[in-house]
């Protein structure tokens, strides 16, 4: 009987053991995953310099790199989600933060929004001239607001509350995109509805990031400078959260960039979502539903980046190039321009 008793007792520690070990491998392999955008429209190699595109691959490799790195590092998505797009909104390159469009009145309008997949909280600003970085205001939202979305002087009131760096307008200048905005208000001047409808790089340009973390918690942000040209204190989908930005846990986590009023009338990131959470379908069925087929036959153009808790990646867009970049569960790194 004792021996009997000894033995039991024996598998009951080595049973126990093995699976305290297991279980300490599953946490050690826990997947971490992150991909992230610079915007979508008519991006070739025929309007793309060489020394253009490799400073665009250069920085969107930087972004990616600290945004894995800080998921590497145990921090949250949310973290990896505001270090990623903060490296976008300081470049140039992009429209978002230093790299933003010109209103029509020749100023800088910003909005962004972030999302936590785990508690469905979230953070937006919408039309604030002066924020140097508007994820990491959009992160305060989130965090430290009884509201989900703040707009104008009013975000900025409450930026000034949570220690959040101001900037002068005119730091957001760039000649690229004065230039721009005077073959815009050339255009506009000359035929304003041929200008709204057959001149289409003025509706693109966002960043974005979606990231999965060690703890399976995913979150998505976005930032923009908005649309060039743009009047009335014009809002697009960036700061929506359903159009431009969403994460939920249970189903995955989408940022988005395009035109953006399709994304706010069709819904574009939740709805990619809720095809994942009630139908079943993979990231990449759901998106590619939702990007190449209602949003393309509705006429709405762009591109969303998508990543659920598992972290596969799905990097749709029906445009004729999308600035984008992943590192999936299994550590392979991909950056992309061109269709």
């Amino acid at each position: 009987m004792i021996r009997l008793i000894t033995c039991v007792l024996g598998v009951f520690l080595f049973t126990h053991s093995a699976m305290a070990e297991t279980n300490m491998e599953n946490k050690d392999e826990a997947p971490i995953a992150i991909a992230i955008h610079g915007g979508a429209g008519t991006i070739t190699k025929a309007n793309l310099s060489d020394e253009k595109e490799a400073k665009i691959r250069a920085k969107l490799d930087e972004a990616l790199s600290a945004g894995y790195q800080a998921l590497e590092q145990g921090k949250s998505s949310i973290e990896a989600v505001q270090t990623a797009i903060t490296i976008l909104e300081n470049s140039p390159l992009f429209n978002a933060g230093v790299g933003a469009v010109y209103t029509f009145n020749g100023e800088h309008e910003l909005d962004a929004s972030i999302m936590d997949g785990r508690t469905l909280q979230a953070g937006a600003i919408a039309g604030v001239k002066r924020i140097k970085n508007p994820i990491q205001l959009a992160a305060q939202v989130l965090s430290h607001s009884r509201h989900v979305l703040l707009t104008g002087e009013g975000a900025e009131e409450f930026a000034a509350t949570r220690g959040i760096k101001f900037a002068d307008n005119r730091m957001f200048d760039t000649q690229f995109r004065y230039e721009a905005w005077q073959k815009a208000k050339t255009k506009h001047e000359q035929d304003k509805q041929a200008f709204w409808s057959q001149w289409p790089d003025y509706k693109y340009g966002t960043v974005g990031a979606v990231a999965l973390d060690s703890e399976g918690n995913i979150a998505a942000g976005t930032s923009t400078g908005g649309m060039t040209l743009k009047q009335y204190g014009r809002v697009g989908d960036s700061p929506i959260i359903g159009a431009g930005t969403y994460a939920n846990n249970e189903s995955c986590a989408v940022s988005a960039t395009g035109h953006g009023e399709f994304f706010i009338r069709y819904n574009v990131a939740a709805d990619i979502c809720a095809r994942v959470k009630y139908s079943g379908k993979s990231i990449k069925a759901a998106s590619n539903e939702v990007i190449n087929d209602v949003l393309k036959n509705a006429g709405g153009s762009g591109g969303v980046i998508v990543l659920d808790a598992k972290g596969h990646v799905a990097l749709p867009f029906n445009t004729e190039g999308m600035y984008r970049a992943s590192i999936n569960a299994k550590g392979e790194k991909y950056i992309g321009i061109y269709k």
